[in-house]
């Protein structure tokens, strides 16, 4: 199944539509909790107020919006059939009692009784089959429907069923069913069968309502009475404080101004507040990424489409030092397309290259008749992922110069340009970043290796479509985990993409909250019902 559409936080830009302060939610009514066994600290009505850098929310509208921020906001108002508990990887019922597959290209899931949107309307399966079938009508360029490519169409037999139809078999559904993509809406003239809802209100079934949103500056929570799940929240009001600059973040989380600061803090805060930490009423967490980096060649681009030229790069670079130089080990090197923590990982780059050896670079450049010094542009986007991603290429355009092999011309531009010039071939070595979709394989490889992927470099090799496309045929994902050391294994051959390093997941939290560390894992879902605050 080809996918040529990714707009996830790490590779899109997000264009805010919304007005200033405004209701995004009924009055609420209560401070009853949500029931249920799972959930972290009892909860003691307190606010949790969470500061991030991360803020660029796109819509309010799953239909409308592909990215972290805007899909933070949904996976505590929205419910979807399927969602991934904290620390599995694994897809349980949500507002569904059971999901299954009843041939390879159907698949059927059963509502749990009583579920009921905030605005106390009952949830039924005409308002998932609603919710699936606008996603695909609307199609909108910010939103995620891409990643119901498989999907030919969905029924509502009855008021508790629904059936999903697939096109091609696609073993990832029950995964996609947890993220943006499978937000449940209610199926009124609020939100349109055909176009975004405008009003910056959002009506959904989750933990959480949203009472109030204001672009670029806050977010504010609080408890949903009407939801029925499992989640059990261990607050009484959460609050999303959005911050311009690291180091502003940094001083809230210090000053108590923020219970919890995530995504955003540098290396550098992050090392400046480990060694404030003792004595400073915080502590520094550390949770486990599946963020990845990467150095993306275009096959088709001189001089990176010489496979030679590709391989001697992968041979040279060396992922410890940029870990330890450059991002002070808040990152760790990563050898293959699919990250440690997900399914199917193995170290194939390694495998194949072992430690950085310059004289095994000039053996597959003199092998293949390359004159050296290789002259090669490397383009760099500087803000998009950090600032830190300039001194980043500056030490890979270091090291493939010592190795004597390579004469670079470090490039950059801003992020909607360059992305528009990658698309379009201009660059012949590029850097590019990925969150996950889901934790799955699939996720890491199919949006890069098939037919050229996302990242429009031009790859196209008919054994790696072969492999990919088998394994979105293989419901039992570890049978399918062969099949994934294949794929890792020619990716680390051809090299169409270098994988650089995976982030960790790095927060400060005030002393007395509860719950942050358990919500770190490699789904990036920030769970508010867990965080509580003594």
């Amino acid at each position: 199944m080809a996918r040529t559409k990714r707009v996830i936080a790490a590779v899109a830009v997000s264009v805010i539509a919304a007005s200033s302060l405004a209701a995004c939610g009924e009055k609420k009514k209560d401070n009853s909790q949500p029931g249920g066994p799972s959930g972290g600290s009892p909860n003691t009505g307190a606010t949790v107020i969470l500061g991030t850098t991360d803020s660029k929310v796109t819509s309010l509208d799953p239909a409308g919006a592909y990215d972290l921020p805007s899909w933070t906001i949904y996976w505590n108002t929205f419910q979807t059939l399927l969602s991934l508990p904290a620390g599995s990887t694994t897809p349980t019922p949500d507002a569904a009692q059971k999901c299954e597959w009843t041939n390879p290209k159907v698949y059927t899931c059963t509502l749990k009784d009583g579920l009921t949107f905030s605005n106390g309307t009952p949830l039924t399966s005409e308002d998932v089959k609603f919710s699936f079938d606008r996603m695909m009508k609307i199609a909108d360029p910010e939103g995620p429907s891409s990643l119901l490519e498989s999907l030919e169409k969905t029924d509502a037999p009855d008021p508790k069923t629904v059936v999903f139809t697939l096109k091609t078999e696609d073993a990832t559904l029950p995964h996609k069913l947890t993220t943006g993509v499978g937000m449940i809406v209610p199926s009124d003239e609020k939100y349109p069968a055909d176009k975004l809802r405008e009003d910056n209100v959002l009506v959904g079934s989750g933990p959480y309502k949203l009472d109030n949103f204001k672009p670029d500056e806050e977010a504010a929570f609080s408890v949903n009475a009407s939801y029925k799940g499992d989640a059990k929240a261990a607050n009484g009001k959460f609050v999303m404080r959005y911050y311009a600059e690291a180091s502003t973040l940094k001083q809230a989380v210090q000053k108590g101004d923020v219970d919890v600061a995530f995504r955003g803090l540098t290396p550098t805060d992050v090392a400046d507040l480990r060694g404030k930490a003792s004595g400073g009423g915080y502590q520094v967490i550390d949770g486990e990424g599946t963020e990845l980096r990467y150095m993306t060649f275009n096959v088709t681009t001189a001089p990176a489409d010489q496979k030679a030229v590709r391989q001697a790069i992968a041979q040279v670079v060396d992922r410890e030092a940029i870990a330890k130089n450059v991002y002070n080990d808040t990152v760790t090197p990563t050898y293959s397309m699919i990250p440690n923590g997900v399914q199917a990982h193995t170290d194939a780059f390694k495998d194949k290259y072992g430690a950085p050896d310059k004289a095994k670079a000039k053996a597959f450049l003199d092998a293949a008749g390359i004159t050296q010094p290789v002259n090669i542009t490397l383009w760099y986007t500087p803000t998009r992922y950090g600032a830190v991603t300039a001194d980043e290429y500056v030490e890979i355009k270091r090291q493939l110069e010592a190795s004597g092999l390579f004469k670079v011309d470090l490039q950059s531009t801003e992020w909607q340009q360059y992305q528009t010039d990658y698309k379009a071939g201009k660059f012949a070595a590029f850097g590019l970043g990925w969150f996950p979709d889901f934790p799955d394989p699939d996720n890491y490889t199919a949006p890069f290796l098939y037919k050229g992927g996302y990242f429009k470099n031009n790859y196209d090799n008919p054994a790696v479509n072969d492999l990919v496309t088998k394994s979105q045929g293989q419901t039992d994902r570890k049978a399918a985990e062969p099949t994934f050391a294949d794929i890792q294994k020619q990716t680390a051959e051809d090299v169409p993409v270098l994988p650089m390093w995976q982030g960790k997941q790095i927060a400060a939290a005030r002393t007395g909250v509860t719950g942050v560390k358990e919500t770190l894992d490699p789904s990036y879902i920030v769970r508010f019902w867990m965080i509580g605050k003594q």
